[in-house]
Protein backbone atom coordinates (compact mmCIF):
# COMPACT_ATOMS: atom_id res chain seq x y z
CA UNK A 1 0.00 0.00 0.00
CA UNK A 2 1.24 3.61 -0.92
CA UNK A 3 1.88 6.57 0.91
CA UNK A 4 -1.36 7.92 -0.46
CA UNK A 5 -3.34 5.21 0.46
CA UNK A 6 -2.31 4.62 4.37
CA UNK A 7 -2.90 8.68 4.46
CA UNK A 8 -6.40 8.25 3.55
CA UNK A 9 -6.96 5.47 5.56
CA UNK A 10 -5.94 6.92 8.39
CA UNK A 11 -8.08 9.95 7.82
CA UNK A 12 -11.22 8.30 7.15
CA UNK A 13 -10.75 6.05 10.43
CA UNK A 14 -9.81 9.32 12.38
CA UNK A 15 -13.55 10.78 10.85
CA UNK A 16 -15.53 7.62 11.36
CA UNK A 17 -14.15 8.03 14.95
CA UNK A 18 -15.07 11.43 15.63
CA UNK A 19 -18.31 11.25 14.30
CA UNK A 20 -19.17 8.10 16.19
CA UNK A 21 -18.04 10.44 19.38
CA UNK A 22 -20.20 13.34 18.34
CA UNK A 23 -23.51 11.20 17.76
CA UNK A 24 -22.81 9.79 21.43
CA UNK A 25 -22.32 12.47 23.07
CA UNK A 26 -25.01 14.47 21.80
CA UNK A 27 -27.22 12.12 22.15
CA UNK A 28 -26.49 11.41 26.03
CA UNK A 29 -27.31 14.96 25.97
CA UNK A 30 -30.47 15.30 24.54
CA UNK A 31 -31.90 11.92 26.30
CA UNK A 32 -29.95 11.85 29.70
CA UNK A 33 -30.50 8.17 31.37
CA UNK A 34 -32.44 9.63 34.94
CA UNK A 35 -35.03 11.61 33.78
CA UNK A 36 -35.28 15.18 36.16
CA UNK A 37 -37.07 14.93 38.91
CA UNK A 38 -40.65 16.33 39.13
CA UNK A 39 -41.91 15.64 42.63
CA UNK A 40 -45.53 14.30 43.30
CA UNK A 41 -48.13 16.20 42.02
CA UNK A 42 -50.35 17.76 45.29
CA UNK A 43 -53.59 16.18 46.39
CA UNK A 44 -56.26 18.29 45.36
CA UNK A 45 -53.82 20.76 42.99
CA UNK A 46 -56.43 19.70 40.39
CA UNK A 47 -59.24 20.22 41.81
CA UNK A 48 -57.48 23.99 42.97
CA UNK A 49 -57.37 25.04 39.42
CA UNK A 50 -60.91 24.11 38.13
CA UNK A 51 -62.02 26.43 40.70
CA UNK A 52 -62.61 29.95 38.25
CA UNK A 53 -60.13 33.03 40.02
CA UNK A 54 -61.77 36.21 40.24
CA UNK A 55 -61.32 39.14 42.29
CA UNK A 56 -63.31 39.74 45.29
CA UNK A 57 -67.28 40.84 45.18
CA UNK A 58 -68.18 43.73 47.40
CA UNK A 59 -70.20 43.54 51.12
CA UNK A 60 -73.09 45.73 49.99
CA UNK A 61 -75.92 44.66 50.86
CA UNK A 62 -74.52 41.76 52.83
CA UNK A 63 -75.76 40.77 56.17
CA UNK A 64 -75.83 37.32 58.44
CA UNK A 65 -79.32 37.48 58.19
CA UNK A 66 -79.39 36.71 54.43
CA UNK A 67 -77.87 33.13 55.90
CA UNK A 68 -80.49 31.87 57.76
CA UNK A 69 -78.48 29.51 60.00
CA UNK A 70 -78.84 27.53 63.02
CA UNK A 71 -82.15 25.88 61.40
CA UNK A 72 -84.60 23.69 62.85
CA UNK A 73 -83.88 19.85 61.67
CA UNK A 74 -87.04 18.83 63.54
CA UNK A 75 -87.15 16.91 66.99
CA UNK A 76 -86.58 19.81 68.47
CA UNK A 77 -82.62 20.36 67.13
CA UNK A 78 -81.41 22.47 65.17
CA UNK A 79 -78.27 22.57 62.89
CA UNK A 80 -75.92 23.66 66.06
CA UNK A 81 -76.92 20.61 68.10
CA UNK A 82 -76.56 17.83 65.51
CA UNK A 83 -72.96 19.25 64.62
CA UNK A 84 -72.02 19.11 68.37
CA UNK A 85 -73.66 15.74 68.27
CA UNK A 86 -72.15 14.12 65.36
CA UNK A 87 -68.49 15.73 65.87
CA UNK A 88 -68.29 15.11 69.70
CA UNK A 89 -67.76 12.06 71.73
CA UNK A 90 -69.60 10.73 74.65
CA UNK A 91 -72.25 13.82 73.70
CA UNK A 92 -75.06 13.73 76.13
CA UNK A 93 -78.02 15.68 75.21
CA UNK A 94 -81.29 16.67 76.93
CA UNK A 95 -84.86 15.51 76.00
CA UNK A 96 -84.82 18.85 73.68
CA UNK A 97 -81.97 18.03 72.16
CA UNK A 98 -79.78 20.62 73.49
CA UNK A 99 -76.07 19.31 74.41
CA UNK A 100 -75.32 18.92 78.27
CA UNK A 101 -71.90 17.50 77.71
CA UNK A 102 -68.94 15.27 75.54
CA UNK A 103 -65.76 15.94 74.21
CA UNK A 104 -64.62 17.71 71.23
CA UNK A 105 -61.27 18.09 69.35
CA UNK A 106 -61.07 21.32 67.67
CA UNK A 107 -58.66 20.18 64.31
CA UNK A 108 -57.61 23.97 63.88
CA UNK A 109 -55.56 24.31 67.00
CA UNK A 110 -55.94 20.59 68.58
CA UNK A 111 -57.12 21.60 71.66
CA UNK A 112 -59.64 19.38 73.65
CA UNK A 113 -62.81 21.16 74.67
CA UNK A 114 -65.22 19.52 77.27
CA UNK A 115 -68.11 22.23 77.35
CA UNK A 116 -70.21 22.34 74.97
CA UNK A 117 -70.94 26.16 75.55
CA UNK A 118 -67.03 26.72 74.54
CA UNK A 119 -67.27 25.06 71.03
CA UNK A 120 -68.27 27.10 67.92
CA UNK A 121 -69.29 25.81 65.01
CA UNK A 122 -67.19 27.41 62.45
CA UNK A 123 -68.40 27.95 58.30
CA UNK A 124 -65.56 26.16 56.42
CA UNK A 125 -65.78 28.54 53.98
CA UNK A 126 -67.50 32.01 56.01
CA UNK A 127 -70.35 33.07 54.89
CA UNK A 128 -68.63 36.98 54.19
CA UNK A 129 -66.40 34.84 52.09
CA UNK A 130 -69.12 32.71 49.99
CA UNK A 131 -71.20 36.44 49.59
CA UNK A 132 -67.67 38.26 47.98
CA UNK A 133 -67.20 34.78 45.85
CA UNK A 134 -70.93 34.73 44.38
CA UNK A 135 -73.48 33.82 47.01
CA UNK A 136 -74.75 37.45 46.49
CA UNK A 137 -76.70 36.39 43.92
CA UNK A 138 -78.25 33.50 45.19
CA UNK A 139 -81.21 33.17 46.31
CA UNK A 140 -82.15 33.09 50.58
CA UNK A 141 -82.96 29.39 50.22
CA UNK A 142 -79.96 28.78 48.92
CA UNK A 143 -78.09 30.42 51.68
CA UNK A 144 -79.86 29.05 53.67
CA UNK A 145 -78.89 25.37 52.52
CA UNK A 146 -74.97 26.66 52.83
CA UNK A 147 -75.20 27.86 56.36
CA UNK A 148 -76.99 24.88 57.22
CA UNK A 149 -75.03 22.28 55.61
CA UNK A 150 -74.65 18.96 57.09
CA UNK A 151 -74.19 16.49 54.19
CA UNK A 152 -70.91 17.68 53.50
CA UNK A 153 -67.85 19.17 55.41
CA UNK A 154 -68.66 23.43 55.38
CA UNK A 155 -69.35 22.98 59.65
CA UNK A 156 -66.63 22.14 62.03
CA UNK A 157 -66.78 22.37 65.81
CA UNK A 158 -63.84 24.00 66.72
CA UNK A 159 -62.35 26.68 69.74
CA UNK A 160 -64.36 29.80 69.73
CA UNK A 161 -60.81 31.10 69.50
CA UNK A 162 -59.53 30.00 66.67
CA UNK A 163 -63.17 30.24 65.30
CA UNK A 164 -63.22 34.16 66.02
CA UNK A 165 -59.59 34.65 64.94
CA UNK A 166 -60.41 33.43 61.45
CA UNK A 167 -63.48 35.63 61.57
CA UNK A 168 -64.70 35.65 57.64
CA UNK A 169 -60.77 35.67 55.87
CA UNK A 170 -60.17 33.06 53.36
CA UNK A 171 -57.24 31.25 53.38
CA UNK A 172 -54.25 33.94 52.27
CA UNK A 173 -55.10 36.24 55.16
CA UNK A 174 -56.04 33.06 58.00
CA UNK A 175 -54.60 29.36 58.14
CA UNK A 176 -54.96 27.03 61.05
CA UNK A 177 -52.54 27.13 63.94
CA UNK A 178 -51.59 23.60 63.94
CA UNK A 179 -49.99 23.24 60.31
CA UNK A 180 -50.24 19.56 60.21
CA UNK A 181 -54.29 20.13 59.51
CA UNK A 182 -53.20 22.86 56.70
CA UNK A 183 -53.47 19.65 54.05
CA UNK A 184 -57.39 18.91 55.15
CA UNK A 185 -58.05 22.58 55.72
CA UNK A 186 -57.31 23.32 52.24
CA UNK A 187 -58.99 19.95 50.34
CA UNK A 188 -62.38 20.61 52.49
CA UNK A 189 -61.77 24.82 51.00
CA UNK A 190 -61.37 23.57 47.78
CA UNK A 191 -64.43 21.26 47.98
CA UNK A 192 -67.21 23.30 49.34
CA UNK A 193 -65.78 26.30 46.83
CA UNK A 194 -66.41 23.63 43.82
CA UNK A 195 -69.80 22.21 45.89
CA UNK A 196 -71.36 25.54 45.50
CA UNK A 197 -69.75 26.88 42.50
CA UNK A 198 -67.81 30.14 44.24
CA UNK A 199 -64.70 31.62 43.03
CA UNK A 200 -61.00 32.25 44.72
CA UNK A 201 -59.55 35.44 44.06
CA UNK A 202 -55.34 34.92 43.06
CA UNK A 203 -54.01 35.36 46.44
CA UNK A 204 -56.63 33.04 47.89
CA UNK A 205 -55.35 30.55 45.02
CA UNK A 206 -52.05 30.48 45.85
CA UNK A 207 -52.32 29.88 49.93
CA UNK A 208 -54.30 27.13 49.01
CA UNK A 209 -51.72 25.94 46.63
CA UNK A 210 -49.09 26.13 49.40
CA UNK A 211 -51.46 24.35 51.48
CA UNK A 212 -51.64 21.45 48.99
CA UNK A 213 -48.22 21.16 48.77
CA UNK A 214 -48.14 19.73 52.35
CA UNK A 215 -50.43 16.77 50.98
Amino acid sequence: MNRAAVTSLVVFVLLVAVGWYLSNHQSSQQNPSTPAPTGPVPTGSKDLESLKIAPEGKMTGYSRDRFPHWASQGNSCDTRELVLQRQGTDVKSDKDCKVLSGTWNSPYDNVVIKNAADVDIDHMVPLAEAWRSGADKWTDDDRKAFANDLGGIQLHAVTAKSNRAKGDQDPAKWKPPAESYWCTYAQHWVSVKITYKLTVDQAEHDALAVMLARC
